[in-house]
């Protein structure tokens, strides 16, 4: 879930950049090229969509960031790599925790 809400905020940010690049800074941008007034989308109907999408995508940016957050803290963080070296260590602690004997107790027994 966390991964997936990351891969939604990155998606976000490059759609915004795109559209932030697309839009003149004195609100010509992409609806500049409109040059007719009969258009069905307009140069004003462009520049209004442009920035609807600019807001909303801003919003869901903001809304996916803190769901990411809370999720990452209500997730139990389970690395299944982490506990799959964990559980060899523990099993080759265990096959070695046998008894040593010692250099004296080698020669004791011969």
């Amino acid at each position: 879930m966390y991964i997936l809400l990351t891969v939604l905020i990155v998606l976000a940010a490059v759609l915004l950049t795109l559209l932030v690049l697309v839009q003149n800074s004195k609100g010509g941008g992409l609806a500049a090229g409109f040059n007719s007034g009969n258009q069905v989308m307009g140069v004003r109907k462009t520049t209004d969509f442009l920035e609807k999408a600019t807001w909303t995508l801003i919003a869901a940016i903001a809304i996916l960031s803190v769901v990411t957050v809370w999720v990452a803290k209500n997730q139990k963080t389970v690395d299944h790599n982490q506990s799959a070296i964990s559980e060899q260590v523990q099993e080759a602690a265990q096959e070695n925790a046998a008894p040593v004997q010692g250099f004296g107790e080698e020669a004791a027994e011969e």
